[in-house]
This record gives structure tokens, sequence and C-alpha cells, in this order.
């Protein structure tokens, strides 16, 4: 059996919603809410990767493990790298990484589970997931990405062959294709602990300039990303998945509880 950590990254710097990690969610803070949703479901340990000094007090206060990372590293999943270099210097303790945003609290925590055990089957060294575009006019808006792979009607997971911001892949002839899907892109990222540390380790890419999307750097350099698609990722149908606006807080504030 796999040895899994989950780890949360977490940073106090958000413009839209200053403070955003400690916001009171009905009694609890929004990381606190994280925290016990993926205690509850995904095994192994769990280690908050946080940004700030503030945050590790906090997570003390309910209990949980938290390591501090520089603040100025550029994303969530170099901040996972460098807390578990910290809890695992020799890389030897975890087979596979689940990366669970710290403004996720009504993400269902059992979506990693399909994707722990796509890595176990088919040992690719990142899997992700995503959701079939309802609306057409998603399609076209750049801050909704898509992922490009081959896949037949009926089937729900595939090889990712690209991430990309632009409506693709592009159907040519409709009567000679029989799956006219597009696919969402979900960012839930589980990684082989291996694979994560090259990840960062590599130089920012070409098209991930070009696209301002971290996952091609694996892509440009040979690493194998492989996505299932899932019909929904919310705990609470009504609320917002995570916060990032004071109109996302009212609603958690409504739903959550």
């Amino acid at each position: 059996m796999s040895k899994v950590i989950t780890m949360i990254p977490v940073r106090m710097a958000s413009t839209r919603l200053p403070n955003k990690p400690l916001l009171d969610i009905n009694g609890k803070s929004v990381l606190q809410r994280v925290y016990e949703n993926v205690k509850a479901d995904v095994p192994g340990d769990i280690v908050i990767a946080a940004g700030d000094q503030i945050l590790v007090d906090e997570a003390q206060k309910f209990g949980a493990k938290a390591i501090l990372t520089d603040p100025s590293l550029p994303s969530g999943t170099d901040r996972i790298a460098a807390a578990l270099k910290q809890i695992d210097p020799e890389g030897t303790k975890y087979d596979i990484v689940v990366n669970f945003q710290g403004d996720g609290l009504n993400v269902d925590p059992k979506v990693n589970l399909d994707l722990i055990e796509m890595i176990e089957r088919t040992d690719c060294d990142i899997a992700t997931c995503g959701m079939i575009f309802k609306n057409e006019k998603d399609i076209e808006d750049p801050t909704q990405v898509k992922i490009v792979m081959g896949l037949a009607k009926g089937e729900n997971e595939a090889n990712c062959l690209y991430f990309t911001r632009a409506a693709a892949p592009f159907i040519r002839d409709p009567q000679k294709c029989d799956n006219h899907d597009f696919y969402h892109h979900i960012g839930i990222y589980v990684y082989k602990a291996s694979s994560l540390q090259k990840f960062v380790s590599l130089p920012v890419g070409i098209l991930e300039k070009r696209e301002s999307l971290e996952q091609l750097r694996a892509l440009e350099n040979g690493m194998k990303i492989r996505a299932k698609i899932v019909d929904n990722i919310k705990l609470i149908d009504q609320a917002p998945a995570d916060v990032n606006t004071p109109e996302e807080y009212e609603a958690a504030l409504k739903w959550i509880k």
C-alpha cells in the first residue's frame, strides 16, 4: 500500500479577500474546516504548508501539524515541495503527495481517493481531474482551462495531451466524431512524491509562460499527467467550492454550518 501525505498549501496574501485562511465560517476558520474535511476522508498524514507564522499558530490551535515555508515561494506547488523536503529530506518516507488547496473548504476530499488509485494503477506522474463543460460560453472563456485528451464517448479517464485557455480540441467534422465534449480542468493534483520534486526542479516552460499554466511544464518535460472526469467536486452543492471573493464568503456563511 502506498504511503500517502496530504499537503495543504496556504498563505495570507490575498488581494480580493484579505486574511482569507483565518476568516470565520460559523465558528471555525477556513483553514480548520479544510483540514478537518481532509482528515475525515483521506488516509495518511496531513501537513499544512504555511507561508506565514500566524497560520502555523492557527494550525496548532486545532491540533494540526504545520511547516513554515518561505513566503516568497511562487506557487502552492513549490510550497508543498519545500515543506515536504523539511519533513522527508531523503525522499523515502512517502510515495504519493496530495495537494489540497487551503481555501477549498467545500471541495470533497474523496475526489483524491480516485486520483491516488489512478497513480497506483497507471504509474502516472501526476493525477488530476476535470468536468464536462455544460455551458458553451464557458468553453470560449480563457479563465476556464480546458484539458485536451482522447476520450471515447462513455470513457472517463485518459492521459492529458495538453492544457489550454483556448477552446480545444477543434471539431473538424462533427459527423465523424462520436464525442463532442469539452473538459474543464479542475485544479486538484496528486503527485508521485518523486515526480513532485522533479517538477519543482524544472525551469519554467515556454508553453507554461505562454498560457500561464504551470502543468504545461510537466508535459513539456515528458512527464505523464492523467485525468479523471468527475460529476461533482462539492460537499454542499449550493455553496462555492472555495472562497475567493466577499460574495463567495457570504455564500459559505449561509450554507456551511
